[in-house]
């Protein structure tokens, strides 16, 4: 597994976790790992180190798209259900 984000901010869990969802929706496969006891320490996410390159290209589309475009993929992906 290959390192893909990590921050110990205090948001990291959110994003870590924006992230992860992002990327299953690739079907890229990821796992977060983060703190359960002590709150100081990082949260990263990984993934196979073969789609290191497809995740950091996806990350890089949707930051780049932006919050209006994420919120329109969610209502797309609920209706969708």
């Amino acid at each position: 597994m290959a390192t893909l984000f990590k921050s110990s901010n205090h948001d990291a869990e959110q994003e870590a976790m924006a992230i992860h969802a992002l990327l299953e929706a690739e079907s890229i496969p990821s796992v977060v790992v983060g703190p359960s006891v002590l709150p100081n320490l990082e949260f990263r996410v990984e993934v196979p180190r073969e789609r290191l390159e497809d995740a950091r290209n996806v990350v890089a589309q949707a930051r780049e798209a932006g919050p209006a475009a994420a919120e329109e993929a969610e209502r797309a992906s609920e209706e969708g259900e």
